[in-house]
């Protein structure tokens, strides 16, 4: 069975918008070099996770639609913002 090749420059509009605010909502920086940097890390990853699978849930279970979903979870996100310090990738923190 061949699948066909869909890239995401062929999907509807809301349905990138969908996959940028999920990955958005994913793609937080690594923690600074306290515990307390890597605990507020996990927890927010934790939350975001869990309001990226709450949306993804009422889309694709509820049939809930893409668009105002989408912007709820960019909410969502806005709503819950780094607030640790980043790890600098030169071996400190930011």
């Amino acid at each position: 069975m061949s699948e066909r090749t869909v890239r995401v420059d062929a999907l509807p509009e809301s349905v990138v918008a969908l996959l940028h605010a999920v990955y958005d909502a994913l793609d937080i920086p690594l923690p600074g070099l306290t515990d307390a940097d890597e605990r507020e890390h996990a927890a927010l990853l934790q939350r975001r996770c869990g309001n990226s699978l709450t949306i993804l849930g009422c889309v694709l279970d509820d049939k809930h639609d893409i668009a105002p979903a989408a912007a709820t979870l960019r909410r969502w996100t806005a709503e819950q913002p780094v607030t640790y310090t980043p790890w600098a990738g030169d071996g400190s923190a930011a």
